[in-house]
């Protein structure tokens, strides 16, 4: 069965092609225009063992608002198609990595539901040219666009870099859990039958 996908997304503020594969080996080539962005896309894809290929031309010239959101809202699309109907997958997943002296926590269920609980305080307002706080906005459209319920909580950390880097290693091993087939599970984890 192929677990992949390709969705693109063209707008006045935007244009977004993703290509993710949910059985690859973590290889990634990541393109947003965003330095500090394109590493922790890169850095997820690495630790939830998917192969992606992102490439978002945005409006930098006003800010980095519309390209993270709206590559949420891309990778959010993509995730869901690849998954599929969700029959075979283990559903739930729960990451904890520690970055140094930082340490995050993220819990998905792949439930049709989507849900944000942010709970992140850095610091900082910005890494390179990353705004910092648009790390709740690209989550906030990933899980509404791929049927999410995640919870993600940091436990403590004090350093920008390293407590968003810490999430987003969180966010790719949850995932890979929450999308891994078992074979023990027939049709969909849940009682309903459905998701």
């Amino acid at each position: 069965m192929n677990r992949s996908s390709r969705v693109e997304r063209c707008t006045k503020e935007t244009n977004i092609s993703v290509t993710l594969n949910l059985d690859g080996t973590g290889h990634a080539d990541v393109q947003t225009g965003i330095g500090f962005f394109d590493h922790m896309l890169t850095l997820w894809a690495k630790h939830g063992l998917f192969d992606l290929q992102l490439k978002a031309d945005g409006d930098l010239y006003i800010d980095g608002h519309h390209t993270v959101e709206d590559t949420g809202i891309v990778l959010g699309k993509a995730l869901a198609q690849a998954v599929g109907d969700k029959a075979g997958i283990r559903r739930y997943g729960t990451a904890f990595v520690p970055m140094d002296e930082a340490l995050a926590q993220v819990s998905v269920d792949i439930s049709g539901r989507p849900f944000l609980h942010y709970d992140v305080v850095t610091a900082v307002e910005r890494i390179g040219t990353f705004d910092t706080e648009l790390t709740e906005e690209f989550l906030r459209a990933l899980a509404d666009n791929a049927g999410l319920t995640l919870h993600v909580m940091l436990l403590h950390g004090k350093n920008g870099h390293h407590i968003i880097e810490a999430v987003f290693k969180a966010l790719g091993r949850a995932l890979d859990e929450a999308t891994r087939k078992d074979e023990r599970i027939v049709g969909v984890m849940s009682t309903k039958g459905s998701l």
